[in-house]
This record gives C-alpha cells, structure tokens and sequence, in this order.
C-alpha cells in the first residue's frame, strides 16, 4: 500500500466513525421487467432458468466498468457489455458534491489501489434479459436490459459504496451490502424497489441465501483499508458479524461469535474478519477466509464452533501485513456440488488449489496468473472458475484432477464470476 493510500485509508476511517453516511436508497428508471416464476433449485448456483434461455458465465471486469460473457462449454468469451453507459452523468454528480467526491476518491485510492471500482458484483435475472450490477464507485446497483445495453433501474445504497450481492433462489430479489453504511438493501430484481433491510456491522460484505432462500448468511469485515493491521490494534478495524437473516422479516435471527470460536482455538491472534465462504451440501458445515490467514476454516453451523484449521501455504512470508490487498491473504474459496472438493484462491501467494474436503489435503499449486481473486463452482459441478486479476484473465480448474483446463482473456481487473442466463437470441444485440 502506498503512503498516499494509506493517508487515505486513514481519512476514510476517520469519516466513517464521525459522520452520519445517510444517503436514502431510491429506484429510478423505467421499463421494469415482468417478474419471474418460482424456479426450482439446481446444483452449482441454486438458480434454475425461466423461460428460453442459455447458460452463460459472466465476468466482472472491476476497473475498465465491464462484463464479459464466457460460454461454460468452449470456455471463450462471446461478448463484453458496457457496465457504465452512464458514466459522465455520474461523474457530473460527484463533482458536484464535495462529500461524494472525497469518498469516490478515497475509495479509488484506499479500496481501488489506484483505480474506480466499476464492477464489484453481478447476477443475471433467471429469464436472461437482465444483468444486475453493484458499482462501489457510484454506490449503487443497476439493471442493465441484455438486448438494449441501457439501464432499465438504478438504485442508490445508503452512504458512499456498494459491495458484494447474492440473488434467491427463486430470482425475485437481490441483497446488497452497503459498505460504508452498515446496512444491506434487498431489492426486487424486477424494478429495483427496496422491499427491506438490516443491519450489520462494520463493512459489510459477503451475502449468501441458503435454506432453499429462506434466510440469508451475512459478514462484515470491518474497516480493511485501514493500516492498523497488527492484532495488537484489531479492535480498531470496527465490528465484524457472521449471522444469519430471516429473508422474509429481515430479522437479525443468529450472529455467530467467531471471535470466541477461534480463541477457543487457541488462534487468538487472527482476525474474525469472515471473508469468502462456502457451505457444504447440506448447509451443516460453514468454510470460511478470515482475514490475513493463508488457509480456510471448518465451523459447525449448529454449533459455531471451528471444527477443523486448515493452513495452506504462505508464499510470502516477508510481507508485512500492511501490504496485504485489502487484508486479503486468500481471497476465493468454493465448494463442489458433491462436496468432496474445495477450491481456494490464495491472493497474495498468487496460486489456486483444490483441496479434499475429507482429508484436507491440497493438490498441486496452480500458478495460473497474478492475483486471484475470486473462486465460482461452474453450474455442472465438475470445475471451479477463478480470476486472476492481476493477469486480466479467468481460468477452469477440474475439480477431479485439481488442474487448469483452459484459460481466457477478459477485460481490466476481473473479480467476481458469476454462473448465468443469456434470453435465446439476445448474443446477437450483445456483439
């Protein structure tokens, strides 16, 4: 991180704890789509189609504002979409408000390592005529129409950042972590109305419904672009949560003590700062990225306890903590449909591996690019997708044989992929 980040990192510590980041959501746009029937459930993404429509893998390309469609047969990239069309309309509101413009350039500096964040997260809607995106930079999320490429909604989160998402099941509605607010937003995918909220703690972050869309597993990781990054001084990174949300009543159900389940562990100096996770098939068994920790945890839901550490290795041993991206030692992890295999990103060491959910024991280092990021199961269970964002590129990785099968080029700074629905027909508007 550099000196100028970090001045930065400050500053926005220093204004999240002293101002009130009250922006109110609201939806604007026209042209709603209708929504969509209650699909059942399938393996890999917990999304089933509506309607004609293909598989499609999309690609989030953070810094150059767009989405790449890679087909999950032939692994190549059929088209890319403008995620910012309305880029100068934003950037004409920010300047023009002087609070705004601190944090857009904070973010930038502190969070983006130099670069807007255009593209945090995305989903398709289940009938594949919409692509729903989080953009940090203009802390909101829009609906992008698959055949136009216009805005069909936007919506506003609260405060100055919009982070990660997770859509139900069923494809009616959409959840999305406000990170400078304390707050996640849950949307209908088919307007973009707010039809509920709650709380969280400091930055959150990570969305997952599970129990068939019933509830909503929730994280916040506190304040990681702030350099106190010794455990001496966690306490001053904010509060982090793991819990679990009624969907429905948005009701605060569980919070899980990680704290007190790693210490119980005798690991009283890592971080409980919950980043990726994954679940078993059965959803009794969490695994989870903590921050700055080469490896992953085992937790029992039922319990909260950690039931088994698994350490995978550092490559960097001489990195001070304060230049971890983000905080992020790893960064990526998914489980197999079957789960017999995990897939895990180790950022900062810059490889990807599989690893045997039985016996914990890890495959061969995959040293397929620079910086991966994110960690997606492919839709038919037999591969995980990773990114490489440091090498503006996604590969496959067979979760049978724990290596790579095929590799391509996508746009600046891939993060998330996401497993999705392409309308039959609409490639052509897209080319």
């Amino acid at each position: 991180m550099t000196r100028t980040a970090r001045v930065l990192g400050l500053t926005l510590a220093s204004a999240l704890t002293a101002a009130a980041l009250s922006v109110t959501g609201s939806s604007v746009g026209a042209d709603p789509a209708p929504q969509d029937a209650a699909p059942r459930m399938t393996a890999g993404d917990g999304q089933t189609p509506s309607g004609d429509v293909r598989r499609m893998v999309y690609v989030g390309n953070n810094w150059a504002g767009t989405a790449d469609l890679v087909a999950p047969g032939t692994f190549e990239r059929r088209a890319r979409l403008n995620i910012v069309p309305d880029k100068d309309e934003r950037m004409a509101e920010i300047l023009g408000s002087p609070d705004r413009l601190a944090y857009f350039l904070a973010v930038r500096e502190a969070i983006g390592e130099g670069h807007d964040q255009f593209v945090d997260d995305m989903y398709s809607t289940n009938d594949g005529t919409m692509l729903i995106v989080s953009r940090p930079s203009f802390a909101d999320v829009v609906a992008i129409s698959l055949r136009t490429k216009r805005i069909v909604w936007r919506f506003k989160v609260d405060g100055y950042r919009s982070d990660h998402m997770a859509i139900s099941p069923d494809g009616r509605r959409v959840a999305v972590s406000a990170s400078t607010a304390g707050v996640v937003h849950v949307l209908r995918t088919s307007d973009g109305r707010e039809v509920g909220r709650f709380e969280s703690g400091g930055s959150p972050h990570e969305n997952v419904y599970i129990d068939g869309g019933r509830r909503i597993l929730h994280a916040s990781i506190g304040m990681v672009y702030s350099p106190l990054d010794q455990p001496e001084v966690d306490p001053t990174k904010q509060e982090r949560v793991l819990q679990i949300v009624d969907a429905e009543t948005f009701e605060v159900l569980r919070r899980i003590n990680v704290r007190k389940a790693l210490d119980d562990r005798g690991l009283t100096r890592v971080s409980h700062a919950v980043r990726p996770l994954t679940l078993s098939p059965d959803e009794h068994r969490l695994y989870f990225q903590v921050s700055f920790f080469h490896g992953f945890f085992e937790m029992s839901r039922r319990t909260g306890r950690i039931t088994r550490v698994k350490r995978l290795p550092n490559l960097v041993p001489d990195t001070p903590r304060e230049q971890y991206l983000l905080d992020s030692a790893h960064h990526g992890i998914a489980m197999n449909p079957a789960g017999t295999r995990i897939c895990v990103a180790g950022t900062m060491s810059d490889y990807a591996t599989v690893v045997d959910r039985r016996t914990l024991e890890r495959g061969k280092l995959l040293r397929g690019g620079a910086k991966p990021y994110w960690v997606t199961p492919s839709a038919d269970g037999r591969s995980c997708y990773i990114s490489w964002s440091g090498s503006d590129k996604v590969s496959r990785i067979s979760y049978a044989t724990g290596r790579i099968t095929k590799s391509v080029k996508v746009g600046d700074h891939p993060q998330r992929i996401r497993n999705g629905f392409l309308a039959a027909g609409y490639l052509r508007h897209l080319r």
